[in-house]
């Protein structure tokens, strides 16, 4: 049976907050429009962020499941991963999540959207990161804290 203490004990699952950020964003946006880029120039950036963003998240989940580890924040983590785009940023996931999310926000044109990525980014380094660098250094010791001497927590 897993102990149920063993978990980072995140405030929130990161995707759905991204999500639920880019729907307010949305909806903002379609009350009370503030465009960012004219022309062509956000399906370029935007679709280049977004590609990049879902390129590096199915490289580190595929990194993650190579590892034998839970993706999922809200489980226990079996194994530290540090091969794949863990090599360069302990958070490649959540590097991922936010160039999709602006990837998304810029082919919205919603400056909304960008204005709310603030917020996001707060939430998401201290309710997320910042409670599993502690859970992980709590779990594998010696082990993470070198890990984590070497690799910068997002890029």
């Amino acid at each position: 049976m897993t102990d149920p203490a063993d978990k980072p004990n995140v405030i929130v699952l990161p995707p759905l907050l991204y999500v639920a950020a880019l729907a307010v964003g949305l909806v903002l946006s379609w009350v009370q429009a503030r465009p960012i880029l004219s022309g062509g120039a956000r399906y370029g950036i935007g679709g280049a962020a977004c590609v990049a963003g879902l390129a590096l998240a199915m490289w580190g989940r595929q990194a993650m499941l190579g590892a034998g580890t839970n993706i999922n924040p809200t489980l226990p983590a079996t194994a530290l991963v540090v091969a794949g785009p863990f090599r360069f940023s302990r958070n490649p996931l959540y590097v991922a999540l936010t160039l999709m999310y602006v990837g998304l926000a810029l082919l919205a044109n919603s400056l909304w959207a960008l204005v709310l990525a603030v917020p996001v980014l707060l939430v998401m380094h201290f309710g997320v990161v910042l409670r599993e660098e502690r859970y992980l250094e709590a779990k594998f010791g010696e082990s993470y804290r070198a890990y984590r001497s070497r690799v910068r927590r997002y890029v």
